[in-house]
């Protein structure tokens, strides 16, 4: 039985003080036992010698300094998991809110993880589909692969997020997928948005889904997505499934820390984060991946807006940095009414080349990325001195490539966010939108595959 301290010294909004305690470690979980019974959860934050600061999960009212007793439970926080949590909605602390019954869990994992052993790890290489063809034409996301996306306040990410959710598949394998959805510091009528999304196309089934809201304690906000990552490591290595998990908003999370960082006095950083945000979250983002000996993968995309539009901004500076690539929506693009607003020319996935070809999309698909990029950059170009110069002032050739800038933007990377396009349709209006061009100007595909594939558009015209 763990010991009780009756030794409460001061309650300072979400932080209390503890004196005279022994034996307790930073990160432990305690209870806090009130004189009506009710038990409130905390977290030890600091340890100085016999004095502890701990920060409570739920709000302090109510607690009396002389009545309330603390005891701690010997272990940091834990996440009851089974294969059960599949088709649930959970809150930041794991607990049922969908009137479900309790989960009766296989096993307790510490929600802080193992970091994986660099070793152990296995290359991503397989490819996965999204069904949106911005992503899987142009920046692929490979299995294990860590791909955020930079959007900026007020642009539906939280459209592309569920999108992607719903439509993600591992193509022509009879394997079993997941998708862990942690959503954090959202609204009621967000959290709604995605739950009913979810339910609507029988998603739900293969989802778990944690919800922290806005109003929810900033400690919460911190242990969500370590709570998805948990449940996320024992689907894929303890069940063998392969598991995208999608977090969404990782700013609010980094705002969380800030708050919590600010409440214990740290001299703060770049921004006033804390120093170490660069270090919490690769402990998050690196526990993707795919391991050796293991059937089962993790691959991650994590959601953030940029503050003020900024891609310098720290979260999104650092996540760059952790992560392999970035997919950025463009509040140009959405004005334009394109859905979703994929700006295609500086997102990038690192890992895209490792995931197409032969066997794994189509053996065209590396020389059709490449000429859609550059034909698209040149046509952007050409847009640009249009609107400076005149359209008199542009060649013919010019005009040609702006006019394919602009139904490349109409149709193949809008296409509304409940359009699910295998990859040979992503493939097929790639080619369809470079039959504008002359096959004189397609310099970057290899003959062969304009043999097979290339109709100018006057045979178009004439089919």
């Amino acid at each position: 039985m763990p010991k009780e301290y009756r030794t409460i010294q001061e309650v300072a909004g979400p932080l209390m003080l503890v004196k005279g305690v022994s034996g307790v470690t930073y990160d432990e979980l305690g209870e806090i036992e009130l004189s009506s019974g009710e038990t409130r959860r905390c977290k030890v934050l600091e340890v100085n010698g016999n004095d502890v600061l701990v920060q409570l999960f739920e709000s302090s009212t109510g607690i009396n300094l002389d009545s309330s007793k603390v005891r701690f439970l010997g272990h940091s926080m834990q996440l009851g998991v089974s294969s059960d949590m599949l088709g649930r909605v959970f809150d930041g602390l794991g607990n049922p809110i969908d009137n479900g019954p309790e989960i009766l869990p296989d096993m307790r994992m510490d929600i802080n993880g193992l970091p994986m052993n660099p070793a152990a790890r296995n290359y991503p290489s397989e490819f996965i589909q999204t069904g949106v063809s911005a992503i899987d034409g142009l920046n692929t996301l490979v299995r294990g692969q860590k791909l955020p996306i930079f959007s900026a306040s007020g642009l539906p990410h939280s459209n592309l997020a569920a999108q992607i959710a719903r439509q993600a598949k591992v193509r022509g394998k009879d394997e079993q997928f997941a998708v862990v959805f942690a959503a954090m510091g959202i609204t009621f009528e967000e959290s709604n948005f995605f739950i009913q999304s979810f339910k609507e196309t029988g998603a739900i089934d293969r989802t778990v889904l944690f919800i922290n809201l806005a109003n929810d304690p900033a400690v919460e906000r911190i242990s969500t997505p370590r709570m998805a990552l948990t449940a996320a490591e024992y689907l894929a290595f303890e069940k063998d499934m392969h598991v995208l998990v999608i977090m969404t908003d990782i700013t609010n999370y980094a705002d969380a820390l800030r708050e919590v960082s600010a409440a214990r006095k740290e001299v703060p950083g770049r921004r006033g984060y804390p120093g170490y945000m660069y270090t919490d979250l690769a402990t998050l983002y690196e526990r993707a991946g795919r391991q050796k000996g293991k059937d089962g993968s993790i691959t991650l995309i994590p959601i953030l807006t940029m503050p003020e539009d900024d891609k310098t901004h720290p979260i999104p500076d650092l996540t760059g940095y952790i992560t392999e690539g970035q997919i950025i929506l463009s509040r140009e693009l959405y004005r334009k009414g394109v859905m979703p607003p994929v700006d295609v020319l500086p997102s990038l996935s690192r890992l895209k080349d490792k995931g197409i070809g032969e066997g794994k999309t189509r053996a065209d698909h590396s020389n059709t990325m490449n000429q859609l990029f550059a034909a698209y950059a040149r046509g952007k170009e050409a847009k640009e001195l249009m609107v400076i110069l005149g359209e008199a002032a542009l060649s013919d050739i010019d005009l040609i490539y702006a006019k394919f800038a602009d139904a490349f933007e109409k149709e193949y990377v809008s296409q509304g966010y409940t359009a699910d396009r295998d990859i040979e349709e992503t493939l097929d209006i790639g080619w369809k939108l470079l039959s504008i061009l002359p096959r004189s100007e397609l310099k970057r595909i290899d003959d062969k595959f304009l043999d097979i594939y290339y109709q100018s558009s006057e045979e178009n015209k004439n089919e």
